[in-house]
């Protein structure tokens, strides 16, 4: 084969081995989604978000017409996977399942190479589940003013457990310090699991719980259940009243999904995953999965979607400055 023959193959060879990526790049909304989808978790397999994940996604195959594949990236406190959702491109075809923890991060990192509002476009809301405040069954109270009064009467005496510093049950505990001014020293844990363990041990004298891991200690009387910090009583529980029922008014302690795309992803694209999610709560068999979580499956638009994670970043951001924290 002489050079020039070379050459010219070797050109044709360039043009075919390029032509997918140029045909992706020139695909438009209308003909999304054409390719399987990646849907990014930032937790690892069996988690709640992992959970949550593979709930939604059969349904929403069958609507969009193509697989999604479950991309689990774990580590950094949820940080290394929402980063490298951040940075994939904005073409639809990666798709990132965020978390309360997102919104949380935004203040409680010093430095995070990611930021939830500018490197995201919010889909839509995915599911919520709210925390409940436990106490150990020794401590002398039926309700969360019975508890506030014992602890202002003994300061320093009380503590509560959480998992972790800068998680959920930490700055909803800090929340509830800065509300009542009560002196109670915070333990953290490292996970859920071993914070649970101890309160239902006596170890520790209270704590925020996700209802779905509280719930067989309550109904076993290992736990005393004072309120579930949501806007409305858990089906799971109606006995057990709000928080604003119990005299705490404006005080949700909720976890929440999300779904989000890279920013730059086309309107017409968000508009049609936004739309396919949307059937999702529809499907009874869903719902029931969910319920039977403690949780809720939702939908919401874009636009309030947006406004939600504005507002929760605000709200933890402020319980964080006042617990003075960082990491």
């Amino acid at each position: 084969m002489d050079r020039r023959h070379f050459i010219q193959s070797g050109a044709a060879t360039g043009l075919a081995l390029s032509a997918p990526t140029a045909f992706a790049q020139s695909e438009g909304p209308s003909a999304w989604p054409s390719r399987p989808i990646k849907m990014v978790v930032a937790f690892g397999p069996g988690g709640s978000t992992d959970v949550t994940a593979r709930a939604i996604v059969p349904k929403l195959q069958d609507v969009l017409g193509q697989r999604i594949l479950i991309d689990n990236k774990p580590g950094a406190g949820s940080n290394i996977g929402s980063e490298y959702a951040a940075r994939q491109p904005a073409d639809g075809y990666t798709i990132f399942l965020g978390t309360v923890a997102n919104a949380i991060n935004m203040r409680l990192y010093k430095k995070l190479n990611y930021d939830l509002l500018r490197d995201f476009e919010a889909v839509t809301l995915v599911s919520t589940a709210p925390a409940v405040l436990v106490v150990h069954p020794s401590l002398p109270v039926n309700n969360v003013k019975e508890l506030v009064a014992l602890t202002k009467a003994n300061p320093g005496k009380y503590n509560y457990a959480s998992s972790g510093v800068g998680t959920t049950p930490h700055l909803a505990g800090e929340m509830l310090k800065t509300r009542f001014g009560l002196d109670i020293t915070h333990v953290a844990y490292k996970g859920a699991a071993p914070a649970l363990t101890d309160t239902i041990g006596g170890v520790t004298n209270m704590g925020f719980k996700t209802a779905l891991s509280a719930i067989p200690s309550i109904q076993a009387g290992k736990l005393k259940c004072l309120a579930v910090a949501a806007d409305k009583r858990l089906e799971l529980m109606p006995e057990v009243p709000t928080m604003a029922e119990a005299g705490v008014p404006d005080f949700l302690i909720t976890s929440w999904n999300g779904l989000f795309v890279p920013t730059g992803t086309h309107p017409e694209i968000i508009r049609k995953l936004n739309e396919a999610f949307a059937q999702v709560p529809q499907v009874a068999s869903i719902r029931k999965a969910f319920a039977d979580q403690a949780s809720n499956v939702l939908a919401s638009s874009p636009q309030a979607f947006r406004k939600h994670v504005e507002d929760e970043i605000r709200r933890w951001g402020e319980a964080i400055d006042a617990a003075r924290i960082s990491i």
